[in-house]
């Protein structure tokens, strides 16, 4: 449909796409699967690009360590000839816990994350004795929001507590129901002072391990240009592809799918404008990534 902008491609199928590119860094939730059940055509396109040559790294904000996630994957039917290799933002965080195994910890967030903790030996307390915040979620998602943390984040404020937030996505789909990410608290402390760190998407440190993962996986480098970010997000994967200089794959039916237009068709103008206040343009944008 002609734009009176500059518009990215608008495409139904990844094939076209496919030859530019030696490693696709792939969303996980709102992509392959939508936290209840994975998307056929998405898990067909992965292991077509795969069967070409292609090696494939899931990336994903998830505050757990990589094997986590394969399980949870296993257990969503999602085959693992669909992708070679899962880097988390828990991998990324579990790195920098480790720095700080010595202090003691504020933990935010639900029992199934602890995985990321596994053999450091971390000490946990509460706000008044902790030394820094780990958040990697809210306690309890179905019925909390980042409001009942108010009183929280203005005790860990008047201690000065440093964050590291090991999901920086604010909402996720689980379903068809947006629920609270770590992401969420992380923004909360950010606006009354707080100082935080950021382990996932958007930022660099866990494109440069996704990027050593798929080069080791290749057994030589991969230039920058010959890799492709799909995602659903603007916030995390388009502008994380950009900031890291890659292209970006954008899919329409995930996250922001309501205000694009829904599931099954792309309002332009709802995208056009969602672009332009990101002042970021994907390479192609997609509906569902299918082959």
């Amino acid at each position: 449909m002609p734009m009176s902008i500059p518009f990215p491609l608008l495409t139904d199928h990844f094939a076209p796409l496919a030859s530019r590119y030696d490693v696709a860094f792939c969303d996980v939730w709102g992509v392959i699967h939508n936290g209840v059940a994975p998307f056929p055509e998405t898990v067909d396109a992965l292991q077509r690009f795969r069967a070409g040559g292609g090696r494939v790294v899931l990336l994903t904000n998830a505050p757990r360590d990589g094997d986590v996630v394969v399980q949870f994957l296993d257990g969503l039917k999602v085959p693992r000839d669909a992708y070679d290799a899962v880097v988390t933002s828990g991998d990324v965080a579990r790195a920098e816990i480790e720095a700080r195994r010595a202090d003691a910890a504020l933990h935010i967030g639900p029992e199934r994350d602890t995985s990321m903790f596994d053999d450091l030996d971390l000490r946990f307390t509460d706000v008044e004795h902790a030394d820094y915040v780990i958040c990697s979620g809210l306690y309890d998602d179905e019925t909390e929001t980042p409001d009942d943390y108010r009183d929280l984040l203005a005790a860990m404020r008047r201690r000065e507590l440093f964050m590291v937030c090991a999901n920086p996505d604010r909402v996720v789909e689980r379903g068809n129901v947006l629920v609270y990410c770590a992401g969420a608290i992380a923004d909360a402390y950010e606006a009354v002072g707080g100082g935080v760190m950021f382990t996932g998407k958007p930022y660099r440190p866990i494109y440069e391990r996704a990027l050593a993962c798929a080069q080791r996986l290749r057994g030589a480098d991969v230039p920058l240009d010959r890799v492709v970010a799909i995602g659903d997000s603007v916030r995390t994967d388009l502008r994380g592809a950009s900031g890291f200089g890659i292209d970006c794959l954008f899919v329409t039916a995930g996250i922001h799918a309501e205000e694009l237009g829904g599931r099954d068709s792309i309002d332009h103008g709802a995208l056009a404008a969602i672009f332009t206040d990101a002042g970021i343009l994907p390479a192609a944008v997609t509906r569902r990534l299918a082959w």
